[in-house]
């Protein structure tokens, strides 16, 4: 038996917009000394080695990490399509049913939760594991500390199972006040945070059961996922905590007391983290933050959060701020790109982030990573200038190699074949792009030859 840890990467990026956004969520966004997802690889990992099952879209991303953490890349599987949990569990344990892996344990994690007590999370995790290993399916239980209306709740009997693990008595959606205070003077109630741990085969069994139609579409899953797309195009949206396990007559809870929070509203991080430097006048209980190393000043004004980053800025009442959704919902109504999309972008060789933009010129600073190339291509409408800030990259323009150092600059004329490499195993290169010409979208591209099988 393995036990196979597997993390669940999706979202809108909507909830902690600005800094969070729909081609950059919050599992990725550095909230605190490190990303979410980062965190929640590194945590997992003191269990076994951790899959991902994300979308397409966040493959860059995604794969950035895996090759941080010394993650092979091929325990990672990309949806062509967001469809929920259901089909998300479905589609591993098909192809480790393929894999001849039935008789293994996975482990079902969110990548943008935060966990503050690792300690208390894996010896919950590993007795779960146990549990699991007699045919059960396992919730982890978290320990509610106030009575949120947020969260369902899962309700547990008074008698064990296999050491503090409890029974699970039923899972209840989210209470109202009243409610939720007296599923905290019970005892008996813990939040469901989406954690699940379960044999493969025991998954298998009871998709079959309670959700014939989600398997038997998943079940024509090729061996080398080469029908992938219009297997999920024909599998329904469902999440596993409605098809599944709402409707398992016998299920465990182990209860956990692990610090959890879902990182779900800029309220959250507030009251978990400290502002940024700012001064107040006449004003308090205010929280900056700030990823461009700016300072605030508030003046006779209480209890508002400030966002800041470079191309918006987010100012709402504490208690308010999950009514962003709101906000984004009007950016794209109004079809601005900033309700989804950085001044920065992660590339599979590294990431760029815009300096300026305008119709006379547009220019970035390009980080390659040790190791990587840029794909050797040219450009119809722009001729570019670059200047080195770090490192000793190789320029290649039309087939003649150019060996740079910092402070030296080259010229990459409208129509010239180009590209730029960095040899060194450890070291970025960083270097200033200056384009000039006639249109500067990402889409003046014609490529030559490509490391990551680019169009």
């Amino acid at each position: 038996m393995t036990f196979i840890p597997t993390i669940l990467s999706g979202g809108s990026g909507t909830r902690l917009w600005p800094v969070s956004r729909t081609k950059f969520p919050k599992q990725f966004c550095e909230l605190f000394d490190e990303s979410l997802f980062l965190k929640t690889i590194s945590r997992l990992q003191k269990l076994g080695s951790p899959w991902v099952v994300t979308n397409e879209s966040m493959k860059v991303l995604t794969e950035s990490v895996l090759r941080e953490k010394g993650i092979p890349l091929t325990q990672a599987l990309y949806e062509p399509k967001a469809n929920n949990t259901a089909p998300a569990i479905a589609l591993l344990c098909k192809l480790l049913e393929l894999q001849n892996r039935t008789a293994d344990i996975v482990g079902i994690f969110a990548s943008d939760h935060l966990i503050q007590n690792d300690e208390n999370f894996i010896a919950a995790v590993k007795l779960a594991i146990e549990c699991a290993q007699k045919g059960q399916v396992v919730t982890l239980g978290i320990k509610p500390t106030y009575p949120a209306t947020g969260y369902g709740y899962i309700e547990v009997a008074k008698e064990t199972f296999h050491g503090t693990a409890h029974p699970t008595l039923g899972f209840r959606e989210k209470p109202n006040a009243t409610t939720a205070q007296e599923f905290i003077d019970s005892g008996n109630y813990f939040w469901n945070a989406g954690m699940f741990i379960f044999e493969v085969a025991t998954m298998i069994k009871h998709l079959k059961n309670f959700m014939p139609g989600t398997w038997n579409v998943i079940n024509t899953l090729h061996a080398d996922l080469s029908n992938l797309k219009e297997v999920y195009d024909a599998c329904p949206s469902q999440s596993i905590d409605f098809g599944v396990m709402e409707k398992l007559k016998e299920q465990v809870c182990v209860p956990a007391d692990l610090g959890w929070s879902d990182v779900g509203s800029w309220d959250e991080i507030a009251a978990m983290t400290e502002s940024a430097p700012k001064y107040e006048t006449e004003a308090t209980g205010n929280f900056f933050y700030s990823n461009q190393n700016r300072i605030a000043g508030f003046v006779d004004v209480n209890d508002l959060i400030v966002v800041d980053t470079a191309d918006a800025l987010l100012i709402t009442k504490k208690g308010s701020s999950q009514k962003v959704k709101q906000v984004v919902d009007q950016l794209v109504a109004a079809k601005d790109p900033r309700a989804g999309e950085h001044q920065f972008e992660y590339r599979p060789w590294g990431k760029f982030e815009i300096l300026r933009d305008t119709d006379a010129f547009k220019s970035k600073v390009i980080h390659v990573n040790p190791g990587q190339q840029l794909s050797y291509q040219s450009h119809k409408q722009r001729a570019e200038h670059w200047v080195i800030i770090k490192g000793h990259p190789e320029v290649v323009l039309n087939d003649v190699t150019h060996v740079l150092k910092p402070g030296e600059n080259i010229y990459i004329p409208l129509g010239a074949k180009h590209r730029i490499r960095n040899p060194h195993p450890t070291d970025m290169v960083e270097f200033v792009e200056v384009q000039v010409g006639s249109y500067f979208g990402e889409d003046d591209i014609t490529r030559y030859q490509d490391d990551y099988k680019r169009k």
